[in-house]
C-alpha cells in the first residue's frame, strides 16, 4: 500500500473512532441532559413529556427548586451539612490513613504487609449487602451512628481502592528520594509529609474524586447507621420527597439531584488538570 493510501486508511480509522466516541458520550450525557431539563418542568409534563423542552406551560422555573428545598418538616440545609460534613470528614480520613499505610507496605515489603495488601484488594469484591446488616448492629454498639463518627466507617470501605491505587503509584517513586532525606535527618513521619505527600498529590486528588462522588452520592449506609429522624444526606433527603399516598413529585426530585450532583462537577472540572498532569508524569517516569 503506498503512503496516500496508508494516510487515507488512518483518516478513515480516525473517523470511526470519532463517530463511535461521540455516540458513547452522548449515551452517557443523555441522563444527566434529562435531569437539567425536567427540573424546570411542571410535575405533569415529566412522565408524559419526558424528553421535551420545558416550554410554555411546561416550564416551571425554579418553583421545582424551591419545593425540593421547603417540602417535609426537615429542613434542606441540614441535609447539605451532613453531606458535606461526612463527605469532607471521610475522603481527609481515607486520603491521609491509606497513604500512609500504602507507603509503608510498599516500602516494607514484608509477609504481614503483603497480607494486608491482599486483604485490601480482596474487600473490593465484597458486595456491601452481604455485610450491611452486621455492619449496622456493629456500628450502632460502636457508638458510630453519627454524622461525626460514620467517616470512620467509610474509611474501612474506602481504604482497599485507594491502597490499591497509592501502593502502586509508591513503587514507582524512586527509593533514593527518600534515603536522602533520611541521611539529612528525617524521621518517617517528617520523610511521609516533606517528601512523599507531595510526590501522591496526582494520585491523591484521583483517589479523592473517587471517594467524593462516592460518598456524596452514597445512600445505602447513611440510612442503616443514621437515625435518618435526625440525621439526612441529600440523597436521603431525596428519597423522602413523597406526598400523600406515596405520590412523588418528580419535578423537585430532579431539581434536588441537579443541585446534589453540581458540586462534584465543580470539584472535578476544578482538578482534572492535576489529573492530566499525574496521568502524564507517571507516562515519563514509565
Amino acid at each position: 500500500m503506498n503512503k496516500q493510501g496508508t494516510l487515507a486508511a488512518e483518516r478513515r480509522r480516525k473517523t470511526i473512532m470519532s463517530v463511535v466516541l461521540a455516540v458513547i458520550c452522548i449515551i452517557y450525557v443523555l441522563p444527566v441532559l434529562s435531569v437539567v431539563i425536567n427540573s424546570f418542568k411542571v410535575n405533569t409534563y415529566v412522565k408524559t413529556d419526558t424528553f421535551a423542552m420545558p416550554t410554555g406551560e411546561m416550564w416551571a422555573g425554579f418553583a421545582n427548586f424551591i419545593k425540593g428545598m421547603t417540602f417535609g418538616n426537615y429542613p434542606f440545609w441540614s441535609s447539605v451539612k451532613y453531606s458535606v460534613l461526612i463527605t469532607v470528614a471521610s475522603t481527609a480520613l481515607i486520603l491521609l490513613f491509606t497513604s500512609m499505610a500504602a507507603w509503608y507496605i510498599a516500602r516494607v515489603n514484608s509477609f504481614f504487609c503483603k497480607v494486608i495488601y491482599y486483604l485490601c484488594v480482596f474487600s473490593m469484591v465484597v458486595p456491601f449487602q452481604m455485610v450491611m446488616f452486621t455492619l449496622s448492629k456493629t456500628a450502632d454498639q460502636l457508638h458510630l451512628n453519627t454524622p461525626w463518627t460514620i467517616p470512620i466507617v467509610y474509611l474501612g470501605f474506602g481504604a482497599g481502592l485507594a491502597i490499591f491505587m497509592f501502593v502502586g503509584f509508591v513503587k514507582s517513586i524512586p527509593l533514593e528520594i527518600e534515603e536522602a532525606a533520611s541521611i539529612d535527618g528525617c524521621g518517617p513521619v517528617r520523610t511521609y509529609f516533606s517528601v512523599v505527600l507531595p510526590m501522591l498529590k496526582p494520585t491523591m486528588i484521583s483517589v479523592g474524586i473517587l471517594e467524593i462522588m462516592w460518598v456524596w452520592n452514597d445512600f445505602l449506609l447513611p440510612y442503616l447507621v443514621l437515625d435518618i429522624n435526625e440525621y439526612r444526606t441529600i440523597p436521603i433527603h431525596i428519597q423522602y420527597l413523597k406526598g400523600s399516598y406515596g405520590t412523588v413529585d418528580l419535578g423537585a426530585t430532579m431539581a434536588l439531584i441537579l443541585l446534589s450532583i453540581i458540586p462534584v462537577i465543580v470539584f472535578y472540572l476544578i482538578c482534572q488538570k492535576h489529573i492530566i498532569k499525574g496521568v502524564a508524569a507517571g507516562a515519563v517516569k514509565g
